[in-house]
């Protein structure tokens, strides 16, 4: 018996919502979107060579699942970032969300998981379908998974694939692993790596200064309460990206909102030392 699958129309509009939104290295061609609960052998070529993660976001409210698994060289472009190990999630996260919007529907918060558990967890609902994202050179970047919920995201099945109707659910079974290119490793040493983390959205944090308290001086705070800082008045905030110090400036207001006037650039050398202090 054939569960009822996605609509042919949203499981394509987030895939092209994935493939121009995505941090890639090239822009992407969407491929033949096939049903998830295949045997291991029949889903290798439809995923990226050397991935091992993938990043899921629940469709809300309660409307199934947008999914990507990324490709091996977007994880090492993440983990050899500049500003030190980004998190892959957080990355994908904008993706994943224009993705949802391009559905009707909004995404929630994006979590990373192996490979290997999105097999158990994902690729064995009746009703998850994947949709490979190929480079032009025809080797596929990263995948996209459409798994629907409500009525309103289904209809009636188109005919199972030859050999996959009355298959089971892939439980405890790995997924085979693809050599990645080799052109990848060399474009990554190339700047290739940084090319594809220049429009990953980063959260940016200036920092006016820090404080120690005991929880029974957090618990006495009330309105009026004045908490002093670490650092004198009129020195300079933090810029702070992923945690790490990127630069120092001095706050200033624009059109009513706070705002930083960037002073000085801190280099690697400084960087790493004010995290280890």
């Amino acid at each position: 018996m054939t569960a009822p699958s996605v609509l042919p129309s949203v499981v394509s509009t987030v895939a092209a919502a994935l493939s121009s939104s995505l941090p890639l290295a090239a822009p992407a061609t969407v491929g033949e979107a096939a049903p998830a609960g295949q045997p291991p052998a029949e889903i290798f070529g439809l995923l990226p060579p050397g991935a091992s993660t993938v990043v899921v976001a629940p469709l809300e409210p309660e409307r199934g699942l947008v999914a990507v698994v990324v490709g091996s060289t977007l994880t090492e472009a993440l983990a050899a970032s500049p500003l030190g190990e980004l998190d892959v999630a957080a990355a994908v996260q904008p993706a994943l969300t224009a993705a949802a919007t391009a559905a009707g529907a909004t995404a929630g918060p994006a979590r990373a998981v192996d490979l290997d558990s999105a097999v158990r967890e994902l690729f064995s609902l009746p009703d998850a379908w994947l949709v490979p994202l190929n480079d032009p050179d025809g080797w596929v970047c990263a995948t996209a998974i459409v798994v629907a919920a409500p009525e309103e995201f289904v209809a009636e099945a188109p005919s199972a694939p030859a050999g996959t109707q009355g298959v089971t659910e892939p439980t405890g079974t790995a997924i085979p692993r693809q050599n990645a290119p080799a052109r990848s490793a060399a474009a990554l040493a190339a700047g290739a790596g940084l090319d594809l983390l220049r429009d990953v959205v980063m959260e940016v944090t200036v920092e006016l200064g820090r404080t120690r308290m005991t929880i029974s001086e957090l618990l006495s705070l009330s309105p009026g309460a004045v908490v002093e800082l670490d650092r004198a008045a009129g020195s300079p905030a933090d810029l702070l990206v992923n945690g790490t110090l990127l630069a120092r400036g001095e706050v200033v207001v624009v059109d009513e909102d706070f705002g930083i006037r960037i002073t000085e650039i801190v280099g690697p050398a400084v960087s790493d030392a004010a995290r280890t202090v």
